[in-house]
């Protein structure tokens, strides 16, 4: 996929920017609440949970609030009333994106997310207008420097992998959501260090973009991410390199 690499670094990029701020607390606590909410509050029997509280000692989120943001979800504890939403829309340039929100006020958040359209020169579209031209997949990332091709498929393939696409500086192995964990864990336990692992919505194809406009399309970006309800954002630019080597 020609240029996906800059769309996965974009998505790295502000991941490791997310990490430092105190709000990603309630981003990795949200996410537990859901997956608990949806699945149960075991996470031996419940693969969207255990990869939340994966997500959430990353950022070091503390033992007991990832216990009570199981209990949130499960009902055991008030606070579990929150709504996941997928808005879509489009950015300058015509580039596609998704925001995945999770909220206990879905008309203050969504008009929120109107405004950040608007405000930027975008706009939003209807359920359905753009989630088609993402396909929701497990994305683990690997340095293509320590691993070839081939070592990845090895254990990737046989674990459940669906394919390996070369992005470049790294190599990205690609799973059904549900294959995930044990792929993952397959490479864990192989001793493959991999830059990033997360189920994502990767884009079918990538809408090329210039400097200004990559610009005007990274400050929507920038002001969706700074909403407290946003948990993660997808989009299907093909940004220039010299957007990133002016920063």
């Amino acid at each position: 996929m020609a240029g996906h690499s800059k769309w996965a670094n974009i998505q790295h990029r502000k991941g490791r920017q997310d990490a430092k701020k105190a709000k990603f607390f309630t981003k990795a606590a949200k996410d537990i609440i859901l997956a608990a909410k949806a699945g149960g509050g075991n996470p031996e029997d419940n693969s969207a949970l255990r990869l939340a509280i994966q997500k959430a000692k990353q950022v070091n989120l503390p033992k007991d609030k990832i216990e009570n943001a199981i209990k949130k979800g499960t009902g055991e504890l008030a606070g579990g009333d929150i709504l996941e939403i997928l808005y879509e829309g489009y950015a300058p340039g015509g580039v596609a994106i998704l925001v995945d929100v999770a909220t206990d006020n879905k008309n203050r958040v969504v008009a929120e997310i109107r405004h950040a359209f608007s405000k930027h020169g975008g706009n939003m579209a209807e359920a359905g207008a753009v989630a088609y031209m993402f396909n929701k997949k497990g994305v683990i990332v690997f340095d293509k420097e320590k691993y070839t091709e081939d070592e990845l498929m090895e254990v990737g393939l046989e674990a459940g992998a669906d394919d390996i696409i070369d992005d470049g500086d790294t190599f990205t192995v690609q799973t059904e959501p549900g294959d995930f964990m044990a792929v993952q864990q397959a490479f864990t336990d192989a001793e493959m260090e991999f830059q990033n692992a997360e189920v994502s919505q990767v884009p079918e194809n990538l809408v090329p973009v210039d400097v200004e406009t990559g610009k005007k399309v990274m400050k929507l970006y920038d002001t969706l991410e700074d909403n407290d309800d946003v948990q993660k954002i997808y989009l299907n630019a093909d940004f220039p390199d010299e957007l990133f080597n002016e920063e």
